[in-house]
C-alpha cells in the first residue's frame, strides 16, 4: 500500500463534507450555542494568498474543537462584495462588475474549500445580491424614519417625535443633534404646515439625514473617498488627486451613540489597543463652549469648545477651519489674496494628513479681531489647516501658553504669550499646569477647580457660553458617487427626500451604459434610463459606503433564507450575537464602531436582543513575506550568486518566490519568467547553484514574495498548510514565512500516518491494552491541546501534538486505545487525514466532527517512580530512583545503604542527609 497521500485524501473528505452538509448548524438546539465569525473578505481578483487564511485556519480550529465539546457551531462565510475596485474593472473594460465579483467569489470558494474549513455554506451571504442588501436598506430607511429622544437616551419611531409636534410644537424637544439646523415652532404653525414644510422640520432630527458636509472629493474617481482611502493627499486606488470640497451627502448620526459606544466597551472581551483605538476615535471630553464677537461684525459670533476654559485669559487669538463658513465674511479686502491661497492649498490635503502632520507650521491671517468675552482684549483671528469644520465647532481659542501647538504657531507668527497661572515655566515650550494660582480677572488668587467652575458659571449667566460635554467622533457620511454599491432607497419629491416604501424594497441597481461619472460630473446612477420611483420621481444617486453591508452581515447568517425579516426573533434570540470574532486589527474603528452603532439602533428598535455584536474579539497578526533576492552586475544582464556578490558591483533585485527552492534559483525558470532576462548570464557558487538573498517585508505582488496556498496545497497538502500557519508563533504576533518550513509538518503528519500503518503498509492498529507510557503521552496532550485552544495559543498545541506522536513513535505504539483518542485531538488541525484515519479506525465516514472531545484523566500522570538526584556536599555524584510513594526516611535509609559515600566522600561518616520530596537527596559529610 502506498504512504500517506494528501491530496487524495483531501480531495474525498472535501467532496464528503459538501455532499453530506456535514457543518450545517441548527438554529435550536439542546446543545449550547457558540458562533465563530471571520470577517469576511472582499473577493479580489487576484485570490488568497498564503497570508489570508490564517485567521480562518484559527477560527476552523476553534470552531471544530467547540463541537467535540459539546456545542452547536455557527460557523459561516460570506463576501463583501461591492467595492471600488470591481468599479473601478468595470470602467476600465466595459464588463459589468457583477461579473467580475462573481468569478473572484468562485475563485475564493474554491480555495477557501481546498483548505478544508469547516463552513455551513448553506448560509453564504453576498453584499451585492439583492436579496441580502434589500435589508441593508431596509434598515437604513429605519434609520431615516427614526430620531434619538435624549430623554429616554434611546431611538424611536418619527411617530413619538410627531407626536410632541402635534401637541407642543418644538418645545421641550431633546433630540441628538445640532440644535441650531432646526427652529422653533408652536403646535398650531405644526399643525397648519404643508407636508413639505413639515418635512424640511423634521428632517434635522432623522438618524439618516442630508447636509452640506465637507468631503474628500476625488474627480478622477468621480467619487467621495473614505479617510482611509486618502493617503499623502491621492487616492490610494489610482493615485488621483483630492480635494476637500462641500457636498450634499448623507450622514448616519452615529454621534447620539458616542456615550453609550463608550461605554459598551467595558462590557467585552477585546484587544485593549483596540479598545482604546475606539475611546480615541470617540474621544470624550469634558469642557465648556465659548462665544467670541467679532470687531465690526455684529452679527458674527465664533463659538469654539475648550476643555481648558481656565485659561481663556491666555487666549492671544483664534483659529478657524479653512472651511469656516464666517472665514469669507471675516476676511479683509487686504488679506484675501492670502487667505484664498491658503484655502486652495488646505483642499488637496486629506483631513488624516493634516491631524497627523505635527512639524509643519503654516496659517493665514484674516486680518479680523475677536474680542475676549472676559477681558474684551482684541485677538487676531487667523486660518490654519490643524483646524478641522468637523470637529467641534470647526475653531479653536488657542492659549500658546498652555498648548504646544498654539506655541510653535505663536513663535512662528510672533503672536503674544500670556502666562495664565504663576506656576507656569514657557520660556522654551508651553507648559499645561493645572498647578498653582490663576494671574488675570475673575480667577485671580484662584486654584483650577475653583476657576473653572466660576467661569462657566459667568458663561451661562451671560448667556456667551455653557458648560458641554464634547466627542471628537463625527457623524459617518454615508453616500458614495458611484455605481457598485447598495442603491439609497429615497426619491425626491417637490425638492423634499421621501424613502422608498418597504413594499419596494429591493431598489435593485439599474443598468447603465458606462460605469463612470455623467460628463456632467453626476454620479454614475444618473446614466440609468428612465429610472424614476413609481414613473416620476427621481432616485437619490448616490450608493452606500462599502461599511452598509458588512455592519450587519453576522445578522444575516442566524437566517439568511427568511423573506419576512432581516433575520427570524427566534434564530436571533438562540444565537444572540457572535462569541468569537476575528479579523484585522485595521478595522478597528471603521467595521467595528459602525456594526456596534447598527447593532445598539437596532436594540433600540427592540429588534435584536444582544446589547453588543461581537462579545470577544481576536486580532490575527499579519504574515510577512520572505523575499528572495538575485544580485545583477551593474550595467550587464549577468547575475552573480549571493556567496560571491561582494566581489563584483551589483544591483538588488526582487525575484519571484515560486521559481525559489530553498534559496536556490531555478535558472531555467528564472530565463522564462521575463523576456528580458531570457539572455542572463551566472555566476554560480562552487556547487553550480545560484543561491539567493533573502529579506522578510509584507507580502506583496510588486514584491515577486506571494505565496499562493494552492501551490502548497498541491505539493504538500493542506492539513500541512493549516498546522505550518499555526505553528509559525502566536496568532496575534507578525510572523515571517518561510515555505523551506513547509516540508517539516509535512514529515511530521507522514509519522502520524506511520503509528497507524507502519512503514507505509497497511493499516496495522491492534486492541492490545496500553503501556503506561502510552497512556501519560496521550492524557498529557488531552490536557496541553484543551488548555491551548481555550486560550487560542495554537502554536503551542502544534508541538504538543509533535512531541507525542514522536513519543508514541518510540514506544512503538499501534493500539486502538491510544490512536482513536488520538486522531480526535488533532482534527481540527489536520481534519482531512483525521477523518481519514477515523473510518479506518471504523467509524462512520465522516463523523468525526460529532465524537466527544477525550476525556482527560489525572490518575494516567502520576508517576510511579521519582528519578532523585544524589548530592554529596551539594555536588550530584549519582541518580537514584525510589518509588513515587517512599518517605523522606526511607530514601534516607536507603541512601545510607548504599555505597555512594565509599566510592564519592573517601568513607566518611553522613552528617546529616536532606531529603527534598519529589526534587533531591543531599548528604552532608
Amino acid at each position: 500500500m502506498p504512504g500517506y497521500s494528501p491530496q487524495e485524501i483531501e480531495k474525498k473528505w472535501q467532496a464528503h463534507w459538501k455532499e453530506h452538509n456535514t457543518f450545517k448548524a441548527d438554529n435550536a438546539s439542546e446543545k449550547p450555542k457558540y458562533y465563530v465569525l471571520d470577517m469576511f473578505p472582499y473577493p479580489s481578483g487576484a485570490g488568497l494568498h498564503v497570508g489570508h487564511p490564517l485567521g480562518y485556519i484559527a477560527s476552523d480550529i476553534v470552531s471544530r474543537y467547540k463541537r467535540l465539546q459539546g456545542f452547536n457551531v455557527l460557523h459561516p462565510m460570506g463576501f463583501d462584495s461591492f467595492g471600488l475596485p470591481a468599479e473601478q474593472y468595470a470602467i476600465q473594460t466595459g464588463q459589468h462588475p457583477a461579473i467580475t465579483t462573481e468569478q473572484n467569489i468562485d475563485t475564493y470558494i474554491r480555495q477557501l474549500n481546498s483548505l478544508g474549513f469547516s463552513y455551513d455554506w448553506s448560509r453564504e451571504v453576498r453584499t451585492s445580491d439583492p436579496n441580502y442588501y434589500k435589508w441593508t436598506q431596509w434598515i437604513f430607511l429605519k434609520l431615516f424614519n427614526s430620531w434619538y429622544n435624549l430623554d429616554t437616551d434611546r431611538a424611536e419611531p418619527l411617530k413619538t417625535l410627531l407626536d410632541k409636534f402635534a401637541e407642543n410644537g418644538s418645545q421641550g424637544i431633546r433630540a441628538a443633534g445640532d440644535d441650531e439646523e432646526r427652529h422653533d415652532f408652536t403646535a398650531g404653525q405644526w399643525q397648519m404646515w404643508s407636508e413639505k414644510q413639515k418635512l424640511q422640520a423634521v428632517h434635522p432630527y432623522r438618524l439618516a439625514y442630508q447636509s452640506d458636509t465637507y468631503v474628500n472629493w476625488c474627480a478622477g474617481l468621480g467619487t467621495v473617498l473614505s479617510n482611509d482611502e486618502v493617503k499623502d493627499g491621492v487616492s490610494e486606488r489610482g493615485g488621483f488627486p483630492v480635494e476637500r470640497r462641500l457636498m450634499p451627502q448623507w450622514n448616519l448620526r452615529i454621534t447620539a451613540y458616542a456615550d453609550r459606544l463608550l461605554q459598551g466597551l467595558d462590557t467585552i472581551d477585546w484587544p485593549e489597543a483596540v479598545k482604546e483605538m475606539q475611546r480615541n476615535w470617540i474621544g470624550k471630553s469634558i469642557g465648556a463652549e465659548v462665544t467670541f464677537a467679532v470687531q465690526g461684525h455684529e452679527q458674527a459670533q465664533i463659538k469654539v469648545y475648550t476643555t481648558r476654559v481656565d485659561t481663556i485669559y491666555g487666549a492671544t487669538f483664534l483659529v478657524l477651519a479653512p472651511e469656516h463658513e464666517l472665514v469669507k465674511t471675516l476676511t479683509t479686502p487686504e488679506q484675501q489674496e492670502a487667505v484664498q491661497a491658503y484655502i486652495d492649498a488646505t483642499k488637496r490635503r486629506s483631513e488624516r494628513d493634516r491631524m497627523a502632520d505635527t512639524k509643519t507650521v503654516s496659517g493665514a491671517f484674516t486680518g479680523a479681531y475677536a474680542l475676549n468675552p472676559f477681558n474684551n482684549e482684541p485677538i487676531q483671528i487667523w486660518i490654519a489647516d490643524y483646524v478641522l469644520a468637523g470637529y467641534g465647532t470647526g475653531a479653536v481659542m488657542a492659549v500658546p501658553s498652555g498648548d504646544q501647538r498654539d506655541y510653535v504657531f505663536a513663535k512662528h507668527f510672533n503672536l503674544p504669550i500670556v502666562q495664565v497661572v504663576d506656576q507656569q515655566q514657557i520660556e522654551e515650550q508651553a507648559d499645561p499646569t493645572k498647578e498653582g494660582s490663576y494671574l488675570h480677572g475673575l480667577i485671580t488668587g484662584l486654584g483650577y477647580k475653583e476657576a473653572t467652575q466660576i467661569l462657566i458659571q459667568q458663561l451661562e449667566e451671560r448667556g456667551i457660553g455653557k458648560g458641554k460635554v464634547n466627542f471628537r467622533i463625527r457623524d459617518a457620511i454615508f453616500g458614495r458617487q458611484r455605481y457598485w454599491g447598495e442603491p439609497i432607497p429615497i426619491y425626491y419629491k417637490d425638492g423634499v427626500a421621501y424613502g422608498v416604501a418597504e413594499a419596494d424594497l429591493p431598489l435593485v441597481l439599474p443598468e447603465i451604459d458606462e460605469y463612470k461619472p455623467t460628463e456632467t460630473g453626476e454620479p454614475p446612477l444618473a446614466r440609468a434610463k428612465d429610472w424614476k420611483y413609481k414613473g416620476q420621481y427621481d432616485y437619490e444617486l448616490s450608493t452606500m459606503p462599502g461599511w452598509a453591508g458588512s455592519s450587519w452581515y453576522f445578522l444575516r447568517y442566524m437566517d439568511p433564507e427568511n423573506q419576512e425579516r432581516f433575520v427570524g426573533q427566534e434564530p436571533e434570540q438562540y444565537w444572540q450575537n457572535v462569541d468569537l470574532y476575528l479579523g484585522g486589527a485595521e478595522h478597528a474603528t471603521g467595521h467595528l464602531l459602525y456594526s456596534r452603532f447598527w447593532h445598539l439602533f437596532l436594540k433600540d428598535l427592540g429588534l435584536v436582543t444582544a446589547h453588543e455584536p461581537f462579545q470577544k474579539l481576536i486580532n490575527q497578526g499579519m504574515i510577512l513575506g520572505r523575499s528572495n533576492l538575485i544580485y545583477r552586475i551593474q550595467g550587464t544582464n549577468t547575475f552573480v550568486s549571493a556567496g560571491k556578490k561582494d566581489e563584483y558591483k551589483t544591483t538588488e533585485l526582487h525575484v519571484d518566490v515560486n521559481i525559489v527552492d530553498n534559496d536556490i534559483l531555478n535558472l531555467e525558470a528564472f530565463k522564462k519568467w521575463r523576456a528580458e532576462y531570457s539572455t542572463a548570464e551566472f555566476i554560480l557558487e562552487d556547487d553550480g547553484t545560484y543561491v539567493c538573498g533573502t529579506l522578510v517585508e509584507k507580502m506583496s505582488k510588486s514584491l515577486y514574495n506571494v505565496v499562493n496556498p494552492d501551490t502548497l496545497i498541491e505539493k504538500f497538502g493542506a492539513d500541512a498548510l493549516r498546522l505550518y500557519e499555526m505553528f509559525l508563533g502566536p496568532l496575534e504576533q507578525f510572523k515571517p514565512w518561510n515555505t523551506n518550513g513547509m516540508s517539516g509538518v509535512a514529515g511530521f503528519l507522514k509519522k502520524l500516518w506511520r503509528l497507524y500503518h507502519p512503514q507505509d503498509g497497511d493499516f496495522a492498529v491492534t486492541d492490545e491494552a496500553p503501556k503506561p507510557a502510552e497512556l501519560k503521552a496521550l492524557h498529557k496532550a488531552i490536557k496541553k491541546v484543551e488548555e491551548d485552544i481555550e486560550k487560542f495559543s495554537f502554536n503551542t498545541t502544534v508541538s504538543a501534538l509533535m512531541i507525542t506522536v514522536n513519543e508514541l513513535t518510540t514506544l512503538n505504539t499501534h493500539n486502538r486505545a491510544i490512536l482513536e483518542p488520538l486522531v480526535v485531538l488533532i482534527s481540527p488541525y489536520a481534519p482531512h487525514l483525521a477523518e481519514e484515519l477515523w473510518q479506518k479506525l471504523g467509524h462512520e465516514a465522516g463523523s468525526i466532527s460529532s465524537v466527544a472531545y477525550p476525556e482527560f484523566k489525572e490518575e494516567y500522570l502520576v508517576e510511579d517512580t521519582v528519578n532523585y538526584p544524589v548530592a554529596i556536599n551539594g555536588k550530584v555524584r549519582e541518580q537514584l530512583q525510589f518509588p513515587a510513594t517512599a518517605t523522606a526516611a526511607e530514601i534516607e535509609a536507603a541512601v545510607r545503604a548504599t555505597d555512594i559515600l565509599a566510592r564519592f566522600a573517601e568513607g566518611k561518616e553522613a552528617k546529616k542527609v536532606i531529603v527534598v520530596p519529589g526534587r533531591m537527596v543531599n548528604v552532608v559529610v
